[in-house]
């Protein structure tokens, strides 16, 4: 399957999906992944006027969606249907991005416990900066 047929795979919608691109995917193990900042994403006129910043949750919810595809890949292992977020520790937003800035994000799949996928992950703008950091747990049935 292409990188990009497993970025379909999400259950998100094309207005919800916080990665355009993977650009490396090793299944089961991690992937690396873009988005860039159009400027027209529709809550950026709230946050903030005049001033507009890339949400920390949203980064966050990033690292969620690559981590999915990621584990989702793993030919070893039974695709889970449903699968959501359901835990996020250690979550740090150490800055911010602007439109026109292009987002990396990296992620590892650190364990599985039955229908339960730890994923590490951080996000970075395009000149390396880390911006975020966290660890999700994503579950499904």
């Amino acid at each position: 399957m292409s990188h990009q047929q497993e970025l379909d795979l999400l259950p998100h919608g094309p207005s919800f999906r916080f990665i355009q691109n993977v650009t490396d995917l090793e299944p089961g193990v991690g992937a690396t992944g873009t988005y860039q900042i159009s400027g027209d994403e529709a809550f950026l006129e709230g946050h903030f006027p005049n001033n507009p910043m890339w949400p920390g949750v949203i980064m966050i919810e990033a690292i969620a969606q690559l981590g999915g595809v990621a584990a989702q890949s793993d030919p070893e292992q039974p695709r889970l249907n449903d699968m959501r977020l359901t835990s996020v520790k250690n979550a740090k937003i150490l800055g911010t991005a602007t439109p026109g800035q292009t987002l990396v994000v990296e992620v590892k799949v650190e364990g599985r416990l039955g229908t339960l996928i730890q994923i590490s992950g951080k996000v970075t703008v395009e000149n390396g900066d880390q911006i975020a950091s966290g660890i999700v747990m994503l579950s499904g049935s």
